[in-house]
């Protein structure tokens, strides 16, 4: 492989490899909070753990309150991959959208289907999270631990885009063409860089060429006039 390749092959390694150390992280992302009626909508909830290596098992329960009401009522659980709706008003209507084929669940989201405006309301969903330590002196040492999120849930009759939306989009394509932009910089740049290099030593060779031969035309007619 050349030199060139290799320089014009290095920008996109770098990027896989830092795509691959992002691969299987947890991000805390807090749940959009508009729907829109009759339509589908994920209720989001993420807990990650403090520390990944650590061995764990966990439960979630969502919980709904109403517009028009005073407390909350358990709607859903979540536990050794069985769910269960809870609340008759959900009925046939909820769907864990969380984390599969697991027992160590850090992502609790839910996906409603045909939402309609007596969803309105605060949603709370609670983990419950048992961590297992190996101690040296307790085995099998299990430490509870519990986290939850509220978020209130608005209805709307059609979808609304806000101003940060538009913005975030709107930078995220700036970012996206920028990047692209840089990368063939680069590129352009260090071609041009190998290029020049190799026209100097283009030179160089032909330099050292026609001296080689005007030393060996001056020691030819040196001979002759000797003879």
């Amino acid at each position: 492989m050349s030199a060139v390749q290799e320089l014009l092959l290095l920008p996109l390694a770098l990027l896989a490899l830092q795509a691959s150390l992002c691969h299987g992280a947890c991000v805390e992302v807090d749940s959009d909070t508009e729907a829109v009626v009759n339509k589908g909508f994920k209720l989001g909830c993420i807990s990650c753990k403090m520390r990944g290596e650590v061995k764990a098992t966990a439960q979630v329960n969502w919980y709904f309150k109403a517009s028009n009401e005073t407390n909350f009522t358990l709607i859903y659980n979540y536990e050794n991959k069985n769910s269960s709706v809870i609340d008759p008003r959900f009925e046939k209507r909820l769907d864990w959208n969380g984390s599969k084929d697991t027992v160590d669940i850090q992502d609790g989201s839910i996906y409603i289907l045909n939402v309609s405006f007596d969803d309105m309301g605060t949603y709370r969903c609670f983990f419950d999270r048992t961590l297992k330590y190996l101690h040296p002196q307790i085995p099998d040492y299990e430490y509870p631990t519990r986290t939850n999120k509220t978020f209130i849930l608005r209805v709307v009759p059609q979808l609304t885009r806000g101003l940060a939306s538009i913005l975030s989009e709107v930078m995220m394509y700036v970012s996206i063409i920028g990047l692209q932009v840089w990368l063939v910089i680069e590129m352009i740049y260090c071609y041009r860089k190998i290029a020049a290099a190799g026209e100097e030593a283009l030179r160089e060779s032909a330099a050292e060429y026609l001296a080689i031969a005007s030393e060996s035309k001056d020691n030819c007619a040196s001979v002759q006039v000797a003879e």
